[in-house]
């Protein structure tokens, strides 16, 4: 049976003592302006903290190490788009010198990779500050590769693009997949290629229709999909015909596509109750039993019930493999957060294999001081959930790719 990790090669395939090592993270982290606004620090370093078992050890292997990543710009904040503020976070974990190079290419930045000594390290600037790195421009690609002797992608949150820091330079270097990437890709290889079961998926978030393909492949492979958070509203529609108002009509197509699959399966299970709250107000709540859903058309359903958490967490203890993606209700509002964290109290306390993802999900773990009761906690965001949902990523094919060809040749690239 073939799985997502074959036909990857891994760090114990390549030797780096003494090389240049360009590897692409994923360092795209909030900022918070600091005094004045001046500049930025960073205001959440999980995703640095998921990259220093890589880090660490090329450099304990004598890597001449080039960081990479892209950076967006933060919402309403006048700072930039540099990679100053994680050079600075990452010199304070791993108590090393991390200088930033004054771009992403060019001759000065080559120089500075050439003197690096094994055992150091250099982040480059803002892939984003580079116009031909989001479409992918064959020749940013060879600019990159020139920095380097080998090429480790990390940045598994990045997999779903084709960029040339992504896609284009695995095709120019000896390649190789980072300790993050791998432990991704192992841990949902638990949920997708032969999970223990039964496998519980409990699904929640807000657009059914970029989602509906995930529904669908867990439909077909799990023993129990549980909806919850925004995303069960139009299930319920569809089933009971009333409350319409409660989504936009565009998602009711889809999700009548999905329990149209489910039907004979009779694996999809929706809320019994709601938490609801009036159009206008601002404070208390209303529960409404969903099996009528005779609530007035003002009404939103802001969580999954009391009853529906408590079946949902019943799931979850029985299960040998459980993936949950997407909070059960509207998490910055206090009284429509307990669907959410019964969920996450299941998720810590069963035996099962536990995969969380979603950046709302992982954070709520985190709020409750869960982090550390789950067997893993995706970075990958929608990476995650196209590999679930059985696409190829652009970043995985190229790395496949570049173990079964000869590096320096892109072979997307006529030849004469």
């Amino acid at each position: 049976m073939t799985t997502i990790m074959d036909g990857l090669s891994r760090m114990d395939d390549i030797d780096v003592e003494g090389r240049r090592v360009l590897l692409r993270t994923d360092f795209n982290v909030p900022l918070t302006s600091a005094s004045g606004g001046a500049y930025a620090t960073v205001a959440d370093d999980t995703r640095i903290r998921a990259a220093l078992p890589t880090i660490e050890e090329l450099l304990r292997r004598g890597a001449r190490l080039v960081l990479v990543s892209h950076l967006d710009r933060p919402r309403c904040l006048d700072v930039g788009f540099s990679m100053r503020p994680v050079a600075k976070r990452l010199a304070q974990l791993t108590g090393a010198s991390v200088p930033l190079a004054p771009g992403v290419t060019g001759a000065a930045v080559r120089e500075l990779t050439e003197g690096l000594a094994p055992g150091a390290m250099l982040m480059l600037e803002n892939l984003r500050s580079a116009p031909g790195e989001t479409c992918d421009d064959p020749r940013f690609a060879s600019a990159l590769a020139e920095l380097a002797d080998l090429y480790v992608d990390d940045a598994f949150g990045s997999a779903d693009q084709a960029h040339a820091s992504t896609q284009g330079v695995a095709y120019l270097l000896p390649s190789a997949a980072g300790r993050l990437m791998e432990r991704e890709i192992l841990a949902l290889s638990a949920v997708v290629d032969q999970p223990a079961r039964p496998l519980v998926a409990i699904l929640g978030g807000t657009d059914v229709g970029d989602e509906i393909q995930l529904v669908r492949r867990f439909v077909d492979l799990a023993d129990a999909v549980c909806i919850g958070g925004a995303m069960c509203l139009p299930f319920l529609c569809v089933v009971h015909g009333v409350g319409c108002s409660l989504r936009p009509p565009e998602d009711l197509e889809p999700a009548r596509l999905a329990l149209a699959a489910a039907a004979q399966s009779g694996r999809l299970e929706l809320p019994s109750d709601l938490l609801l709250r009036a159009g206008g107000a601002l404070t208390g709540i209303e529960p409404r039993v969903s099996g009528r859903l005779d609530a007035p058309n003002d009404h939103v359903g802001f969580d999954i019930g009391p009853d529906t958490a408590d079946r949902y967490a019943a799931e979850i203890d029985a299960a040998a493999t459980v993936f949950w993606s997407g909070p059960m209700g509207r998490l910055e509002l206090p009284a429509f957060a307990g669907g959410t964290r019964t969920i996450a109290e299941a998720v810590a306390s069963t035996s099962a294999t536990t995969v969380v993802a979603g950046g709302e999900t992982v954070q709520a773990m985190r709020v409750y001081g869960l982090q550390d009761h789950v067997s893993h906690l995706s970075t990958g965001g929608r990476a995650t959930l196209k590999l679930l949902e059985g696409r190829e990523l652009p970043g995985l094919q190229a790395l496949r790719r570049a173990t079964s060809r000869e590096s320096g040749v892109d072979p997307r690239v006529a030849r004469p």
